[in-house]
């Protein structure tokens, strides 16, 4: 027992140390995210740079996204409790949603402003442009180094990396820009390095945002097919139905079964091993921790045992039919 409680601390400490960590981590990539947003901004003003512009915008919501994070993984280590009985996870993967949609408002946004400046150029100044978009790309493999190690089983974090590898896809869009205006005077090329870099904004949010709405419409993941589930429990010695199978997802890396199954045992012991083996297996097999499965006897009620009590009436209620067909006769 002791063993057991001493290794339930030692997990929630590692827990909490991981937390810990995600938040510091996610702090450390919205101080440099705020002050590049300040320098791009500026500079992207100055020099008439509309891919520098784009970016700067894109580096804005990816601090707000960053700040939404924050407050969802706070949120998400609340324990479960009165009506919350999953606990608050999913408020992490809301973040994710909201980041995905602030991905494709952008790369709406930018293809908008391509179009205008496509149809009004303006005189760019190429070399501050390659400047800062130099100094972004810096900034931003710093925040994905930062960020990577922690984004395998958070899809919050995972919507954050996102966000920052866009914003290192436009550096180096804005690089390639800016030498083309410096160099040959290509005004035509921040705009279509700017189109681009929305392009690729927008294909990056769908995934997350598919991936998202499939954990709010309570989907099976894509790991698990649960016909594959329904055979592999019905193949078990003693099963003979299975209904109300449910599988979905609570968070990322927390799925969910129940489902209420019909077997043959003639005992409750043998009920219990066999619920057992089935658990054991879903756990293995399919990598579910979250389990909950009603078993249900299928036996002939003509041979289920009687309660003494009821033999008793039983006894009863047959000698006064005796009774009754003896005085009938007499």
């Amino acid at each position: 027992m002791v063993l057991l409680q001493w290794c339930g601390c030692a997990e929630n400490q590692v827990k909490v140390f991981n937390n810990q960590q995600k938040a510091k981590t996610l702090w450390v990539t919205v101080g440099l995210l705020a002050v590049f947003f300040v320098a791009e901004w500026s500079v992207g003003l100055w020099s008439q740079s509309l891919s520098l512009q784009a970016d700067a915008g894109h580096i804005l919501s990816d601090i707000a996204a960053l700040a939404i994070s924050l407050i969802a993984s706070f949120l998400a280590q609340k324990p479960a409790k009165k009506k919350a009985t999953f606990g608050h996870q999913r408020i992490e993967v809301l973040a994710a949603l909201l980041n995905g949609l602030g991905l494709l408002a952008i790369a709406t946004f930018v293809t908008w402003e391509a179009i205008q400046r496509w149809q009004h150029p303006a005189t760019i100044l190429g070399l501050p442009m390659l400047a800062i978009a130099v100094l972004g790309l810096i900034v931003n493999v710093l925040n994905i180094t930062l960020l990577h190690p922690h984004t395998h089983n958070d899809l919050n974090l995972r919507g954050a990396l996102l966000h920052v590898i866009a914003d290192t896809a436009s550096s180096v869009g804005v690089i390639i820009a800016a030498l083309a205006v410096h160099f040959w005077d290509w005004w035509w090329a921040d705009v279509a390095i700017s189109l681009v870099v929305a392009t690729f904004t927008g294909l990056s949010a769908l995934p997350l945002v598919q991936e998202s709405l499939k954990i709010f419409l309570e989907y099976a993941p894509e790991s698990i097919n649960p016909v594959e589930v329904e055979i592999s429990l019905k193949s078990f010695p003693g099963v003979v139905q299975l209904e109300k199978l449910h599988i979905w997802t609570i968070s990322l890396n927390k799925v969910m079964l129940c489902a209420n199954l019909t077997v043959e045992s003639a005992t409750i012991q043998e009920r219990d091993r066999l619920l057992n083996k089935l658990e054991a297996h879903i756990r293995k097999t399919f990598n579910i921790a979250e389990i909950t499965l009603q078993l249900t006897s299928c036996t002939n009620p003509s041979v289920l045992p009687i309660h003494p009590l009821f033999k008793q009436d039983l006894a009863f209620m047959l000698s006064a039919s005796k009774t009754n067909s003896l005085l009938e006769h007499s």
